[in-house]
């Protein structure tokens, strides 16, 4: 079976996202590229009960190589992003994470860019767009999503959801969750009266601290 590794983990996080509340029902998707080939979700099959092997695997031409199953529908996106996204960093860009998570659709359908509420935001980049809307799983949508992801590892879709990337599915992923705690963060504080917010200078001064955080 290709890419055994990477399938197990497409089933492993595809489950994490319904627990943590990032999806609901087959709805998100997730993929990880290993060289020429991309192992991503099924379309229509509970992740629940998924196992490795109902993980197609495609090629970067979209022809599934191994697998009996149709990929999402949403594999023009991902593929996009294999395809054309560079990390602002030079970081390979293997994974990619696709939610409906409630605060950051939410957020999707108020405004053009997430507000900086939260410093948590510069994982991401200098801000957060909102992509234009598309119907799902179209061209346009993945032209939309590649527009707003010029210089960031993420973005929220306008009346959908959210898509972020990194190297190896642990980061795509972390960052998903970071998006909708701050999207939940300013819709709180919104609710609650009007949120200041940090200037654009002390972001981008985030964004390069960032750059040296953690271990080496």
């Amino acid at each position: 079976m290709l890419l055994e590794t990477e399938r197990a983990a497409v089933c492993a996080y595809a489950r994490r996202m319904v627990g943590d509340g990032l999806v609901v029902g087959t709805s998100g998707n997730v993929s990880v590229r290993a060289g020429d080939l991309v192992a991503v979700t099924p379309t229509g099959v509970p992740y629940s009960s998924m196992n490795p092997a109902d993980v197609p695997v495609v090629d970067l031409g979209g022809q599934v190589v191994d697998g009996s199953l149709k990929p999402t529908s949403e594999l023009p996106m991902h593929l996009s992003v294999y395809w054309d996204v560079r990390d602002p960093d030079s970081e390979p860009v293997t994974a990619v994470v696709h939610t409906h998570s409630p605060h950051a659709t939410a957020v999707s359908t108020l405004v053009r860019e997430v507000p900086p509420i939260h410093y948590i935001l510069a994982t991401i980049g200098p801000s957060v767009r909102v992509a234009r809307y598309a119907t799902y799983g179209t061209p346009e949508l993945a032209a939309a999503v590649l527009d707003a992801l010029d210089g960031r590892r993420g973005c929220l879709m306008a009346n959908h959801g959210t898509l972020t990337y990194g190297d190896g599915l642990e980061a795509a992923y972390h960052r998903a969750q970071q998006l909708e705690w701050a999207c939940r963060v300013w819709l709180l504080a919104q609710g609650a009266g009007r949120p200041a917010l940090l200037p654009p200078p002390e972001v981008a001064r985030v964004v390069d601290r960032l750059r040296g955080y953690g271990q080496n």
